[in-house]
């Protein structure tokens, strides 16, 4: 066995050893879609006091890490996003209200003493100050701050002494013997402030207002105690520590702690987005996804073992290979596994077949070539003039992945990264696991059960036929241009189905016991008082839309759909805001503007600027037919439908790059033919690799259609839809483009590359 043979052997014996140690000793990191629980997204605004900068966003992540912390939440996952963004991920907790309102209240506390009652008619000729039912807010009065108590009677209050960073710890107790009612003990840090407030309250007579101290969450007073009898005046109550009391149920009294404890939040917080999945509904997800990448392995791997025989076979265990690499790269990244990176990471499988279909075809035509080479011969051939084509392909989707991971947000990102590893996976599988398992053994069989020796029913087809299909270039290009037309047509006649992601607003799914009928259902969303909300009823499954309501109003929801349509459960609760919304919808935009412009960027350097034009105009027919049907179909615009829009880029400019490198390899060879004749040349030869490969997809995607559920089989449906059509718009509008552009070219036909000289012994060979 040669050098190079043996460093790919032990390379490749190495990475598989590394993948399997990782899958044994490691555990999957799941989302929030997969386990169950919540997802919180604030965003920090600035406060007349405070700038919203990543110095601060930083400190208030501190805070809500220590509340999260104290409300007992297993394995909490808090993060800074940007500049002003904190995603706090909380398992187990399918409830958003107390996780939004405890966590992401400001709670500014602060300790005042009380200066009196403040004066309930204004002088004449002043403004009405607000009364404590319609703002519980403060007015400036005096030289005090004024607000309503416990009881509505408005106090006017001194500047603070102590703030929510001078209290060292705070916990929610009861004691019987005093009573049911729970109460709060605070310890604070400056025990001396605590005892000069309060021996400065001992010194007014009990009953005086002069006598209580005010405690201030968020201007309002949430308790204002009088100071015991017993306390001396100007000594105070000393050790640093007090009771806060106020008839609290132990819920109230935990969540004052909680709030007290984690202190006060440099600025303020708004909630923009919330995402809560049931448990329930991941472990189907997981079991689907499971499924259908059973289902979509096995099929794949009977047809290229059926087409390519015992170097298929192989290509399957490589494929195997192939999903263990994937795995162990997830785990060793620590990357967060979604439901679109399930869906990626099975797509990833078919998208593998890709490289090895490319040698096995190149293999074929070496052989046919010379066979007197010998098969191995062939077969390194392959992967040699296969490699330029594979590397272009493989860069084109890591582009769209990276532009995933880089303008999208929450699970299409984790989408983009496993698309991404998948993509760097399928490389090694192909050019190093396949090679290191066919080397020894191709050279060793005969020529039939290779698999290589056979140009396949496909080429034969064609050899035989050989169609002029650029004889009617302008034909393809006209029926493209009308196929463009009723794609537009669907937004405009229909518009966009935009999910929730791109226009704001709640989107919660329950499911029930039996299945409910959809007027049924809508008529008790109405009575909950939300009488304009998109209902939709699918078996057990009751879909609801609405505009920015509160999580009460969701359990308002509930509560009718209970009634009125037997015992449900909540399986899902989105909440996206509206600013969020637009931002999100700009991204979408923009993401894939510069997806088309990155890779028009990438093959105008690569070939030439007539073949990225062509490539990109080809992909703007792609995606526009995949919205148009979607349009049409009234399915959902969402950010899973963005993840396959830019999976369609991915995938289609693989396919157009494998065509414009044949195409450039051909005119090298024959500078003197006709560029139409060569184009046509092209696409002939690599119709056997775009059927063989699309069928390898269609596999995995049909048995996401099949097996997912409805955001997977959208998902599936969009790509399927895009295949399809990227696979034809590479024969009939790339290459008919290119044809008419190079009419336009004044450059000349690329120069064949020169042969390097190639060493052997001590004489160098031309």
């Amino acid at each position: 066995m040669s050098r190079a043979p043996l460093w790919r052997a032990v390379a490749a014996f190495v990475i598989v050893a590394i993948a399997v140690l990782l899958t044994v000793t490691k555990s999957p990191r799941l989302g929030l879609d997969l386990r169950g629980g919540t997802q919180l997204v604030f965003e920090t605004r600035d406060s007349p006091t405070a700038k919203a900068d990543s110095e601060a966003t930083d400190r208030a992540l501190d805070v809500l890490r220590r509340r999260a912390d104290a409300l007992g939440v297993v394995d909490p996952t808090l993060v800074r996003s940007g500049e002003r963004r904190i995603i706090v991920e909380l398992p187990g907790v399918l409830d958003p209200r107390q996780a939004a309102q405890v966590i992401g209240r400001t709670a500014q506390l602060t300790f005042h003493p009380v200066l009196g009652q403040a004066d309930p008619d204004p002088s004449p000729g002043a403004s009405p100050s607000p009364s404590p039912s319609t703002d519980p807010g403060s007015e400036a009065a005096g030289d005090g701050q004024v607000l309503a108590d416990e009881s509505g009677r408005r106090l006017r209050l001194g500047p603070a002494t102590i703030t929510g960073d001078g209290v060292s710890d705070a916990s929610a107790r009861n004691d019987l013997q005093q009573g049911p009612a729970w109460f709060v003990t605070v310890d604070f840090r400056d025990a001396a402030a605590w005892q000069r407030l309060t021996g400065e309250a001992a010194c007014h007579d009990p009953g005086d207002d002069r006598r209580r101290v005010a405690i201030v969450l968020d201007k309002e007073i949430i308790s204002s105690p009088q100071v015991d009898t017993t306390v001396p005046c100007r000594t105070g109550i000393a050790g640093g520590s007090t009771q806060i009391t106020g008839s609290f149920t132990h819920q109230q009294a935990q969540d004052l702690a909680v709030l007290i404890k984690g202190g006060a939040l440099p600025v303020p917080l708004a909630l923009i987005e919330q995402r809560t999945v049931g448990p329930t509904l991941g472990a189907e997800a997981i079991e689907a996804s499971a499924e259908a990448a059973i289902a979509g392995v096995l099929l794949t791997a009977l047809f290229i073992i059926t087409v390519y025989r015992l170097s298929g076979l192989l290509a399957a265990v490589a494929l195997v290979t192939y999903g263990l690499i994937s795995y162990a790269a997830l785990l060793a990244f620590g990357a967060t596994l979604t439901l679109p990176g399930l869906a990626g990471f099975v797509l990833a499988i078919g998208m593998a077949v890709d490289a090895n279909v490319l040698v096995f075809e190149r293999a074929r035509e070496e052989y046919a070539r010379a066979p007197r080479r010998g098969l191995r011969a062939a077969l390194n051939a392959g992967f040699k003039n296969a490699w330029s084509a594979i590397a272009d392909s493989n860069i084109t989707t890591l582009l769209a992945a990276g532009l995933l991971f880089w303008l999208a947000s929450g699970p299409v990102r984790g989408f983009g990264v496993t698309l991404a590893i998948g993509v760097l996976a399928s490389l090694i599988s192909a050019m190093l696991i396949t090679r290191v398992l066919a080397h020894p053994i191709i050279g060793r069989v005969g020529p039939r059960l290779s698999g290589l020796a056979t140009q396949g029913r496909v080429r034969t087809w064609i050899t035989r036929r050989e169609p002029r299909l650029m004889a009617r270039g302008r034909l393809w290009l006209a029926l493209a241009a009308t196929a463009l037309v009723l794609a537009v047509t669907g937004p405009l006649l229909h518009g966009l189905n935009l999910g929730i992601e791109f226009t704001g607003g709640r989107l919660v799914e329950f499911t029930s016991a039996a299945p409910v009928n959809t007027e049924t259902a809508r008529q008790a969303v109405a009575e909950a008082g939300h009488p304009a909300a998109v209902v939709h009823t699918s078996g057990t499954t009751i879909s609801v839309r609405t505009g920015q309501i509160s999580a009460d109003d969701v359990a308002g929801i509930e509560r009718a759909l209970d009634r009125d349509a037997g015992e449900v459960t909540k399986q899902r609760d989105e909440l996206i805001g509206p600013s969020l919304g637009e931002e999100l919808r700009r991204n979408a935009v923009i993401a894939l503007a510069v997806a088309l412009a990155a890779q028009l960027l990438y093959l105008a350097v690569r070939f030439r600027w007539t073949f990225g034009t062509a490539a990109v105009i080809a992909l703007a027919v792609d995606t526009a037919a995949v919205v148009g049907v979607f349009a049409w179909l009234g399915k959902p615009i969402d950010g899973v439908f963005l993840a396959a829009m830019l999976t369609v880029v991915g995938y289609s400019i693989n396919d157009k790059v494998v065509v414009f490198d044949r195409v450039r390899e051909l005119w090298q060879a024959r500078r003197r033919d006709r560029f139409a004749d060569v184009v046509n040349s092209a696409i002939l030869q690599t119709v056997p690799r775009t059927v063989n490969t699309g069928l390898g997809a269609l596999f995995i995607l049909v048995a996401l259609a099949v097996f997912g559920g409805d955001t997977l089989r959208d998902f599936a449906l969009a790509l399927i839809i895009g295949i399809v059509v990227g696979t034809a718009s590479s024969s009939f509008v790339a290459g008919p483009l290119a044809i008419e552009l190079e009419r336009l070219n004044e450059q000349p036909p690329p120069e064949a590359p020169r042969p390097r000289a190639r060493r052997e012994g001590t004489g160098a060979v031309v």
